[in-house]
């Protein structure tokens, strides 16, 4: 099942024929935030999961080029990204466990605009990523019981400005930092999350071109040395890190669309810099 936000934070579930609206069958649940209700939806699937399935039955689909999508996990109350994790020719040793927190407040949606800051930056990397929503309050997780806290993955991008002193919290928690979207993919339809292709395009060429089998700490592992350190809650997101090889400088005007394979659809990007910035591509 695909999650996602729609309009004014309408929830629905993306099908092959569009979106469809289950607002209506979440008539009973209270909530005062998108956040909260995605959070009320993912800690209570499996009683709600009849009901939604019915209203996706017998609901009409919209086409999904006639609606705004939103970021499927709004406000996140910890946004977890890994450095690095991936096995690449430059690294090609696992090397040491390296996790940071990321502001869920630079959260964007597909088809945001991510505003470059007049900082004294070297280059700007867009990282793409998958990342996990987290469906039980985790903590201390073996790697055996760690997928049991899984509910489902979404696509994001880990937009970061190189070369700021301050470490990874301040290049890379900027406002519009963390794209991310359009759905949550629930794990059972997603299988296994360490087989799966990604892709980024940025300007309709194709940058970068990986699978999640390349990753130097599996999910369940990652997620085991996490929870080891801090407690995750149900909607909660721990990105899993990208694959450098590709990574290339992005400013003022590019575009960027990031594809999980069978997530769909894609999330989408543009990039404005107000300082036209272009000496970082040669």
């Amino acid at each position: 099942m695909k999650f996602a936000f729609f309009n004014d934070y309408q929830l629905g579930v993306i099908t092959e024929n569009g979106i469809v609206d289950i607002s209506g069958a979440l008539s009973s649940v209270s909530y005062r935030t998108p956040q909260e209700l995605i959070r009320t939806v993912i800690e209570d699937f499996d009683n709600l999961r009849p009901t939604i399935e019915g209203a996706v039955e017998n609901g009409t689909a919209i086409a999904l080029d006639s609606v705004s999508l939103n970021a499927p996990v709004p406000r996140p109350g910890q946004l977890v990204c890994l450095a690095g994790n991936y096995i690449e020719p430059d690294s090609p040793s696992r090397g040491d466990f390296n996790a940071f927190l990321k502001s869920p407040t630079g959260i964007i949606a597909t088809k945001g605009r991510v505003e470059l800051p007049e900082a004294d930056v070297t280059v700007f990397h867009f990282e793409p990523e998958l990342a996990i929503v987290i469906g039980k309050t985790a903590k201390h997780l073996s790697e055996d019981n760690a997928l049991d806290c899984v509910f489902g993955y979404t696509q994001f991008i880990d937009v970061s400005a190189r070369g700021l002193p301050g470490g990874f919290f301040l290049g890379k928690s900027w406002h519009t930092f963390a794209p991310m979207g359009p759905a949550i993919v629930t794990a059972d339809e997603v299988g296994d999350g360490n087989a799966l292709g990604v892709q980024l395009w940025i300007n309709d060429g194709l940058q970068h071109d990986f699978s999640t089998n390349s990753m130097a700490r599996f999910i369940p592992e990652l997620l085991a040395e996490v929870t080891n350190v801090v407690t995750l809650e149900p909607g909660d997101v721990v990105s899993t890190g990208t694959h450098h090889e590709a990574l290339t400088a992005v400013g003022d005007g590019d575009t960027l669309s990031l594809s999980v394979e069978g997530f769909g659809p894609e999330l989408s990007v543009s990039v404005s810099d107000p300082l036209k910035r272009t000496t970082w591509r040669g």
